[in-house]
């Protein structure tokens, strides 16, 4: 296994991390804790020390606190992320008891990496900041129960830029792949969350499979052509683990094939290790699939911000991954990148007043008005403003 050092501990990360929301589950829709075991102390014992949960992964934490019971010393070998649910936050009071229930799931007395979950906007962090939250990060690192802070991000880049300056992070976790090159924080943001020295944790490194099984045609040619002996998952790790800013890779992994497939690659991935012709290849597959994209939105991020919030490059690579990489993939990033969950984002196009602030500055000419349209039509229909209320209703209870 490679590892990557953390700047500000000097901690050794593993470059390949277990993301814990994928665990297999039974016919009952439960975690299979036999196959969950089996997964995880074999990804400890061939190096993996970086493993990723959260409090509303349903069974995640128990799930992984029950593998490290049963492993004696499993626990020291490891470094333990997990998440803050921000949508269960209401007051002072609520961060110790949801943090004091993760530690009761896991069975351990601190966290080495704890996230704020799901941050998407600098409202929500000035909204948790204004209940102390700075006050108790301090008492929990004070008493060693936490180690390191960061926050997950779904957002737009400029409010992810804003967002590293308001606090002094120690790491972050960012949503990058090949394929989405500039979404949300972006290569711009992954840049500069290194310059001031935070460990940055990739997620969605496959986007949701999509980079893995499934590629267009002409992208799995282009990839067997310039080496047949590499997975489609293969090039999108090497892609990642070619650059220093990249900390931690994660894997929602739930099998021992894809275990050994990442194993294996991480095992030989390094900084500055692709070929010219390998990163040609890659750049041509991204281009290939932006050719089927609806709206050629290249994610420039001028058109930002729109007064109104909206947040449009978000909108248009939700709307083109529909339909390059799937319905639910695109849903599940137009859900994150438009704030739909969280009231106080709420960041749709159904906002656009038609000011045309936007089209006046979009170096591609897009029709924005008329695309955003065509979003809406797409990524939110007759069905979509009830499932959105179920969903807020989910994450905000007590």
């Amino acid at each position: 296994m490679k590892y990557r050092i953390d700047p500000r501990t000097g901690n050794q990360l593993s470059a390949l991390g277990v993301g814990c929301m994928r665990f297999s589950r039974n016919i009952s829709a439960r975690i299979d804790i036999g196959r969950a075991e089996k997964l995880v102390m074999s990804a400890i014992d061939r190096g993996v020390n970086y493993f990723d949960t959260a409090y509303i992964y349903p069974g995640s934490e128990r799930a992984l606190g029950e593998v490290l019971r049963r492993n004696e010393g499993a626990r020291e070998r490891i470094h333990i992320a997990t998440k803050l649910p921000l949508g269960h936050c209401g007051s002072f009071s609520d961060f110790d008891r949801l943090f004091d229930t993760q530690l009761k799931r896991l069975g351990t007395g601190y966290i080495d990496y704890y996230l704020i979950h799901n941050v998407s906007s600098m409202a929500q962090w000035e909204r948790i900041r204004g209940f102390g939250i700075e006050d108790w990060i301090a008492g929990k690192k004070a008493s060693g129960q936490i180690n390191q802070i960061g926050f997950s991000y779904h957002g737009t880049q400029q409010d992810f830029l804003t967002l590293l300056g308001a606090y002094d992070w120690d790491f972050c976790m960012i949503q990058y792949n090949y394929m989405n090159e500039n979404y949300q924080a972006g290569r711009k943001g992954l840049l500069r969350a290194h310059e001031k020295g935070m460990a940055v944790i990739i997620m969605e490194p496959l986007l949701g499979g999509k980079l893995a099984v499934g590629l267009p045609k002409k992208v799995a040619k282009l990839f067997r052509d310039t080496d047949s002996s590499l997975t489609p998952a293969a090039w999108a790790l090497r892609w990642l683990w070619n650059q220093k800013e990249v900390s931690v890779v994660l894997s929602g992994m739930n099998s021992m094939e894809q275990l050994d497939d990442n194993i294996t690659t991480a095992e030989t991935a390094e900084v500055g290790k692709l070929t010219e012709g390998e990163i040609a290849a890659i750049a041509r597959a991204s281009e290939i699939f932006k050719e089927a994209y609806k709206v050629p939105c290249t994610e420039c991020n001028y058109c930002m911000p729109c007064p109104k919030g909206v947040n449009i490059p978000g909108s248009f690579a939700a709307y083109n991954a529909s339909h390059v990489a799937g319905f639910i993939t695109g849903m599940s990033l137009y859900v994150t990148s438009t704030g739909l969950t969280d009231p106080i984002r709420n960041a749709s196009g159904k906002k656009c007043v038609k000011c045309g602030i936007c089209e006046k500055k979009c170096p591609q000419n897009i029709e924005i008005i008329k695309s955003l349209r065509m979003v809406l039509k797409r990524m939110e229909p007759f069905w979509f403003s009830i499932a959105i209320s179920a969903v807020r209703k989910f994450m905000n209870r007590k």
